[in-house]
């Protein structure tokens, strides 16, 4: 019996170490072949460009050729049941981001948080609430005003992070219910909020850039935990006692069943790519800093509270029963 034992004890050794002789080689071999990463934006959008400012260093660490396949439709719902059909392979890199996480806390696209692995995250890009220059005296009075009467946000989404940002911050600052009126982009958005079509905009820094150096947009509140370094001047909505904090953030997923020691390698090139000059370059020029790139450490809870805070303010605003 106990020889029977010693003989079993050595076979599950024999076993374990096969197992991860296999796993170390699979991670050696990786990757042999074209990376694709799926986004669910057109060419030349926020996420698009994000993705192939990382690929350009990312390609070079892994030593393949990445692409990119656009998956549009349904706000992120088309990209994830895309990716849901493809293998657990490391050969498809998915950009999720927080359209994703409201398409997920709606139900939708197929897919849940648990059936993905976070790689990495690439933007941390505050909601910023913008409004045309001299129309309020202050980001208090901006608050103010609204609490008097409800004011209209322009907005690039509906049933979104940008619709429920402004929501949100009217909810939990006890201002009258906002009116949200939609945009096909931050650029329309930023012309038509200089043109008086909207009170407020709620935008990132790089899709108004232009007009807030000419003077005509001014960012007003900051929906962070911290003020933005480009715009040291611009109060949070938490300094103003509104405990409202959202991003647009992007990051990279891959399935979670994906053998660890290949994500673990897509995570060690794509962190290394994401913290080279020409990537850090990219992140300065659209308003933000190195902070915005983190491991899964970090982007793994991120993803996980987006998707319950999306879910949550989509119910408030009646997207979700």
């Amino acid at each position: 019996m106990k020889h029977a034992a010693l003989k079993f004890a050595a076979a599950i050794a024999v076993t374990a170490t096969a197992g991860l002789t296999f796993g170390m080689a699979v991670a050696e071999e990786y990757p042999t072949k074209t990376i694709e990463v799926v986004t669910h934006a057109g060419n030349g959008g926020g996420t698009d460009v994000t993705t192939r400012m990382m690929m350009l260093r990312a390609r070079r660490e892994l030593g393949q050729d990445m692409v990119i396949v656009n998956k549009r439709g349904g706000g992120g719902a088309a990209a994830l049941e895309y990716y849901k059909t493809v293998p657990a392979d490391g050969y498809t890199i998915l950009t999720f981001t927080v359209g994703h996480a409201a398409v997920v806390a709606k139900g939708q696209g197929g897919m849940t948080i648990d059936e993905l692995r976070p790689i990495a995250r690439g933007t941390d890009d505050p909601q910023i609430l913008m409004t045309k220059c001299g129309t309020y005296e202050s980001a208090e009075d901006f608050v103010a005003q609204q609490k008097e009467a409800p004011i209209t946000y322009g907005v690039t989404h509906l049933g979104n992070i940008d619709d429920v940002s402004a929501f949100m911050f009217a909810m939990k600052g006890g201002m009258q219910t906002p009116k949200m009126l939609p945009f096909d982009g931050g650029g329309e958005l930023a012309v038509q909020l200089v043109a008086g079509a909207v009170d407020a905009g709620v935008l990132n820094l790089a899709e108004a850039s232009a007009q807030i150096e000419a003077g005509e947009i001014c960012p007003t509140v900051v929906l962070a935990d911290e003020r933005m370094a480009k715009i040291p001047d611009v109060p949070t909505a938490k300094e103003l006692g509104i405990p409202v904090s959202f991003s647009t953030v992007r990051g990279f997923a891959v399935h979670a069943d994906t053998p660890p020691e290949v994500a673990e390698k897509i995570e060690a090139a794509l962190l290394k790519a994401m913290n080279h000059t020409v990537y850090q370059g990219f992140l300065t020029s659209v308003g933000l800093d190195s902070t915005s790139v983190a491991g899964s450490d970090v982007w793994g809870p991120q993803i996980e509270t987006t998707v319950n805070e999306m879910n949550a303010a989509l119910k408030e605003l009646g997207f979700i029963e």
